[in-house]
């Protein structure tokens, strides 16, 4: 996949907005200044894709990107504490809303601060993810600010800080030195290339849903 022909589609801030899932989406989430628009920039090898906001939970829509076959959906930063009551009730609904959509998401990029444990809104939202059976990785931003010691030390401690963590691909990611990135494009692109070959191949890929 070519990440530099990634283009902006649109954006909404409302449920009624939200355009038809025609295409296999991938969900990048996280609480506001996880690092989330940085990963993106980083990720599609583009400086402004995302804008970096310096101001956290200012950004209240979901952000459509699309590369060849797959759609990325860039959601609202959650649990900024100086955010409005209004405005997070508002995130709620638009995030539900968007989940409860009925779309092709495939697979959620869940956002955690490296060095600190998961903050009470991350556990909510990886809760929801296991509740509702979305399939997910977690992945820890801002590696580049620890030692290895103390990538070692948060790694083991993630073990017991997240439900299910044994069962949960981690993948420590840095947007300054670009660790992480290959293997979250490996990610991606197994799932373009499923979707192709699903495309191409619609009644074999019946045949195999029905022998599983």
């Amino acid at each position: 996949m070519n990440y530099n022909n990634v283009v902006f589609e649109t954006s909404f801030g409302r449920v009624s907005q939200l355009p038809g899932s025609d295409l296999v989406e991938l969900v990048f989430a996280g609480r506001s200044n996880v690092g989330k628009s940085s990963l993106i920039n980083k990720f599609f090898n583009r400086k402004n894709l995302a804008r970096v906001s310096s101001v956290p939970g200012k950004t209240q829509t979901i952000n459509f990107f699309r590369l060849e076959n797959v759609r990325f959906a860039d959601l609202p930063g959650y649990g900024y504490a100086k955010v409005a009551k209004g405005s997070k009730e508002k995130w709620g609904e638009l995030i539900e809303g968007y989940f409860n959509d009925d779309r092709r998401i495939e697979l959620v990029f869940q956002l955690i601060d490296m060095r600190h444990p998961p903050t009470k809104d991350d556990l909510q939202m990886v809760n929801y993810l296991i509740e509702n059976e979305f399939p997910f990785v977690v992945v820890l931003t801002k590696k580049d600010k620890l030692s290895p010691k103390q990538q070692r030390e948060r790694l083991e401690a993630l073990q017991t800080e997240l439900p299910y963590a044994d069962e949960i691909t981690m993948i420590p990611f840095s947007a300054m030195t670009g660790d992480g990135v290959e293997e979250l494009r490996r990610i991606v692109e197994d799932i373009a290339r499923l979707d192709l070959e699903q495309r191409e191949n619609p009644q074999r890929s019946a045949d195999e849903a029905d022998v599983q």
